[in-house]
């Protein structure tokens, strides 16, 4: 089992960065503003406590972008962005000297390397005089898991895939998304080997943009990759369309489940334990949840079983004695008998409610879709009959008033996918028998632009997609239970990663020391066992293996890099970077995709040639 250090080491390198080279950097006995913008406000959120900054010397926190009362008599930290709104606004607070500048100094500490145009229109501005302190810390991303870091930025589908914001804002969000990763690295202290999926163009144009960055920040410090194993890390940039299937099937496991299926939003849960009698309390999910930390990962049922198990544990340790099966009322009654551990009581109240909702909603509809989704994806039923794909299979579904929307999408798409594609005329066939919006065909076929085959071309069947791993059908098969026998492909380029072909996942240079994450040792199996228990997993220190999806990574992806990482003890961390979703949120993703990336490629080719300075940006998208 991961240990509490190892765990949050990620999180506590950021925070440590935070307080020791912003907060602490400022000398001085006087007490001092803190000004945030919406990333650094974020980030620290993620990792930092209110409590240990305001102990620092900080009296107050305030936003950026919103109206503040001057406060001339104290001096200010600024912990922004080097974009031009943040800089505009640190300019407006001291535009007015010497009648109303907002504060009496600034110290300035941008959250990544500064464009040449901002740092000298800031160094000729009046408010220079007053800038005290101005640094470039390096952390432009969250950490928000303890090996989940996200980029922030939920339009990634639209910026890799569409052409809706047009080129220029589209190559300075590739710009900015390669220089939030060589944070990530730099903040790691990893120099590593970029590699990326060969079958997507764009994936390889992304990876020298990472690179150069990466190059850059090197220059500066030449420390980094310098450590023990370090010389062994490895960056691996994927496309979304290699695995377009896992982030469509409904997850059985805790966090999955509940994200996907109710209504959780900004990682905060509408919760009362009295039900419509009481309003809803929201309550935050993240890892100082030790329950949420523990169980997130855990398939439903255990889950289910679990969390009564710990609340009769309880019980019994406090001596309030508990029935077999604890429900809600059981323990409302219990809070008001012994209000002295409300706190503790109100915990396990979550989470018992949380698990009922969840299995509510998979007894109500989500069993039999489950079924259809991994036979479907699977290509086998669960006794491991090769299946008949038949449309029959999913029409009762189709037609099933209980399911969303969104919910048939998912299953129509599955089903076109192991059809190798369907002609157009069927598929809008299809979707009229959903009775599906105007939106839900666009949807679809928008999944095209991440290489996914959809319509068949002269009625010819497509090859079923990325069949990378078919030796791993019969460890599938394997699963305890049979509604979750999939395996996501990204989990299996973990486990296969001595294995994993130069061929289909090149090196941008020469590979690592070692050509793979042991160093050469003889193999060792890193597949997850749902039977094996948590607590009989130890780690040891090695080299990471950072992955970065673009356009984002689905839950179960984010519990594999976890799961992965408790069993490859020799194989060191996995860490994702990018914004996670639900499949919602997927769908309604590419819902916003107007146009496909190819659409302009021959304009912006001849944009190139004329402008020699944008050519590598236009390489990224346009060039086949």
């Amino acid at each position: 089992m991961l240990t509490k250090e190892s765990k949050m080491a990620l999180k506590q390198a950021v925070r440590d960065k935070i307080m020791n080279d912003v907060i602490r950097a400022v000398k001085g006995q006087d007490w001092k503003v803190l000004i945030l913008d919406a990333l650094s406000t974020r980030m620290i959120s993620s990792c930092c406590k209110m409590t240990t900054i305001m102990s620092e010397g900080i009296t107050l926190v305030e936003n950026l972008m919103k109206s503040r009362e001057p406060l001339t008599t104290m001096e200010a930290i600024y912990l922004i962005t080097p974009s031009e709104e943040s800089v505009q606004k640190l300019l407006e607070d001291f535009s007015s000297y010497p009648t109303s500048n907002r504060y009496k100094l600034a110290h300035v500490f941008f959250t990544e390397a500064c464009p040449d145009e901002l740092f000298s229109k800031l160094c000729k501005s009046p408010a220079a005089k007053f800038i005290k302190t101005l640094k470039e810390i390096n952390v432009a991303f969250l950490p928000y898991e303890s090996q989940v870091f996200s980029l922030d930025s939920p339009d990634a589908v639209q910026i890799f895939y569409g052409n809706e914001l047009g080129f220029d804002v589209r190559a300075s969000k590739l710009e900015r998304y390669a220089e939030q990763i060589a944070t990530l690295c730099s903040t790691l202290g990893e120099y590593p080997a970029v590699r990326y999926r060969s079958g997507f163009p764009q994936n390889a144009e992304f990876a020298n943009i990472v690179q150069q960055k990466l190059n850059a920040y090197r220059a500066e410090d030449p420390t980094m990759g310098q450590e023990a194993y370090k010389d062994r890390s490895q960056l691996l940039i994927l496309d979304r369309g290699f695995d377009p299937v896992s982030p469509l099937l409904h997850e059985l496991t805790y966090q999955a489940m509940a994200y996907d299926l109710l209504s959780i939003k900004n990682d905060v849960y509408g919760f009362s334990s009295k039900g419509k009698e009481e309003p809803l309390k929201d309550v935050l999910l993240d890892e100082n949840d030790e329950i949420w930390k523990d169980l997130r990962h855990c398939h439903i049922a255990e889950v289910s079983s679990e969390v009564p198990k710990r609340i009769r544990e309880f019980g019994e340790k406090t001596k309030m004695g508990t029935a077999d099966k604890t429900s809600m009322r059981d323990l409302s009654q219990m809070i008001k008998k012994m209000p002295q551990y409300q706190k503790e009581l109100s915990k396990y109240s979550v989470h018992l409610r949380l698990a009922e909702d969840c299995m509510k909603e998979f007894n109500a509809y989500v069993n039999r879709v489950c079924k259809a989704e991994q036979d479907l994806a699977m290509g086998t039923t669960a006794e491991g009959e090769k299946i008949k794909v038949d449309v029959k299979m999913i029409q009762p579904l189709l037609q099933d008033p209980l399911l969303k929307d969104f919910d048939k999408i998912r299953l129509i798409i599955i089903y076109v996918l192991q059809n190798g594609g369907m002609s157009e005329e069927n598929l809008n066939r299809l979707v009229q028998y959903a009775q599906l919006p105007a939106d839900g065909i666009k949807i679809i076929r928008n999944l095209e632009i991440l290489g996914v085959p959809i319509i068949q071309e002269g009625g010819k069947v497509q090859s079923q997609h990325q069949p990378y791993f078919q030796h791993l059908t019969e460890d599938r098969l394997q699963s305890k239970y049979q509604l979750s026998r999939w395996t996501n492909y990204i989990r299996a380029i973990m486990e296969e990663n001595e294995k994993l072909s130069t061929k289909l996942f090149p090196y941008l240079s020469d590979a690592p020391r070692a050509a793979t994450l042991t160093g050469g040792a003889a193999p060792v199996s890193a597949r997850y066992q749902w039977h094996k228990k948590r607590d009989q997993v130890a780690t040891q220190t090695g080299p990471r293996f950072i992955i970065f999806v673009m356009g984002g990574i689905s839950l179960s992806e984010m519990r594999s890099a976890y799961e992965v990482t408790q069993v490859a003890k020799k194989l060191g961390d996995y860490h994702w970077i990018n914004t996670h979703f639900d499949p919602r949120n997927l769908l309604a993703r590419l819902a916003g995709v107007e146009a496909p990336w190819w659409s302009w490629r021959q304009p912006c080719l001849k944009k190139s040639k004329e402008n020699n300075q944008v050519h590598f940006l236009v390489c990224f998208f346009f060039e086949i």
